[in-house]
């Protein structure tokens, strides 16, 4: 029974080495060979398709991924660009409006003795009756009541109440000398300061800024430049107003009045000065 097994183990053996070296010599198959090339062929081309689709599938998932996860921060890079860009705007123009301070206070060295106060303006009021600004500096600055305050572009207003870290301006559109809050401003024009003179007020009616109490031989004339005229010692000579838009008979018909456009923007104050005289102490 064993030398059977052997017998049969050897003749297999036999075979198989037949057929491998038949077979290895040979460049064409057997249709038996065919079939079963074609076959497994098919099996594979029917197992490939799905099994590509779904390898394909979840390739596509992790681009998606990956897309998704470039775009997050592709929207990142542009929220922080945009906030550099309006930071940088803002200090641009916040260095441009301190430049033009800077060269605002060393023009006026030039003119007069007086020095300016630079201050951030920190609160409006709301109430239309009374119109004022808050400003960061008081007491503890030399700031004091009745210190005229302007900006670059011209009169603001009065300090009318002083703490000791903030003070009250009263715009000069509040400053109407008929009425118990207010207080004259004499005015003249540039270049015509021996011979023009009126008096600056409010109009609540027009909304507008009027030179009253013009001589009708007075030389004034529109688009002159209306500045203080530094009488009533309150404000300081020589500060701007605003420009003369239009000139007209008075009430009476005795003076004239004159419609003055202000050269302050009181919708855009930011930093304002305020004018310390020389008979004033400062800090």
């Amino acid at each position: 029974m064993r030398n059977k097994r052997l017998f049969i183990l050897m003749i297999g053996l036999i075979v198989f080495i037949a057929l491998m070296g038949f077979t290895l010599g040979r460049k064409r198959l057997t249709w038996p060979e065919k079939f079963i090339n074609d076959a497994v062929g098919t099996a594979q081309g029917v197992l490939y398709r799905p099994v590509g689709a779904v390898a394909d599938f979840f390739r596509d998932i992790g681009r998606l991924s990956d897309v998704y996860k470039e775009n997050e921060l592709l929207r990142q890079t542009v929220a922080q660009y945009t906030q550099d860009q309006i930071r940088f705007n803002s200090l641009e123009a916040e260095n441009k409006r301190l430049q033009e301070a800077l060269n605002f206070t060393d023009r006026q060295k030039q003119l007069d003795n007086y020095r300016y106060l630079i201050a951030q303006v920190v609160g409006t009021t709301s109430n239309p009756y009374e119109k004022t600004i808050k400003i960061n500096l008081g007491s503890r600055d030399g700031v004091k009541a009745e210190m005229a305050v302007t900006t670059t572009d011209g009169l603001v207003g009065i300090v009318s109440h002083v703490s000791t870290f903030t003070s009250t301006v009263k715009l000069v559109t509040d400053l109407d000398e008929s009425s118990s809050k207010g207080m004259p401003v004499s005015a003249t024009v540039l270049g015509k300061e021996t011979q023009s003179f009126g008096i600056i007020q409010y109009d609540e009616e027009s909304g507008t800024l009027q030179m009253t109490k013009i001589d009708e031989r007075d030389p004034l004339a529109v688009g002159d430049k209306v500045i203080t005229s530094g009488l009533g010692n309150v404000f300081p000579k020589g500060i701007v107003i605003g420009t003369v838009e239009s000139r007209q008979v008075g009430d009476f018909g005795l003076t004239h009045t004159a419609i003055i456009t202000p050269s302050a923007k009181f919708d855009h104050l930011r930093e304002v000065f305020v004018v310390v005289v020389p008979d004033v102490d400062g800090p």
